[in-house]
């Protein structure tokens, strides 16, 4: 996940586009995997593609808060943690929150890729959700809350909502 992150901030992710400018892909082969027709770049595939990025607005809907711009991915990242501002606890789950649904996306655009499998926009919030309640429960040896509980108030299982 740290490697992850540590690409994705800094642009350096294999998406088709940065493989183009590699030379290792052809530009023609550069479209979006999720067939929307515009170029597979990090920003486009993450924030704002038409299939992957309407998984933002379910998470934010299920975390409670509004909007964030979508504008390039680090300013994304740093509005999305500190839209709420307040305690570094919330802006530390929002920055969880963040960092796994970019990684839902990225592990998504891959299935779909080298495996042609596909999920749904729902199926992906689920991910979210599933992978938050996992890490939450590894980092914390007293984790007592159920997939229920988490799915419909996460903030309020933490404390901080």
């Amino acid at each position: 996940m740290s490697i992850f992150a540590w690409r994705l901030l800094r642009d350096r992710l294999p998406t088709k586009s940065n493989l183009a400018n590699r030379g290792i892909l052809d530009i023609e082969v550069c479209l979006c995997v999720s067939g929307c027709g515009l170029m597979e770049d990090a920003r486009h595939l993450l924030l704002s593609c038409s299939c992957f990025g309407s998984l933002w607005p379910l998470v934010r809907s299920w975390i409670g808060f509004d909007g964030v711009d979508r504008c390039d991915i680090s300013n994304h990242c740093a509005q999305f943690s500190y839209y709420t501002g307040g305690l570094k606890s919330r802006r530390s789950f929002l920055q969880l929150i963040w960092l796994l649904t970019m990684w839902v996306i990225w592990n998504e655009r891959n299935s779909r890729l080298y495996k042609q499998k596909e999920n749904s926009i729902s199926q992906l919030l689920d991910k979210v959700k599933y992978h938050s309640l996992w890490w939450m429960k590894s980092k914390k040896v007293v984790f007592m809350v159920g997939d229920h509980l988490w799915w419909s108030s996460s903030l309020s299982c933490l404390g901080i909502g």
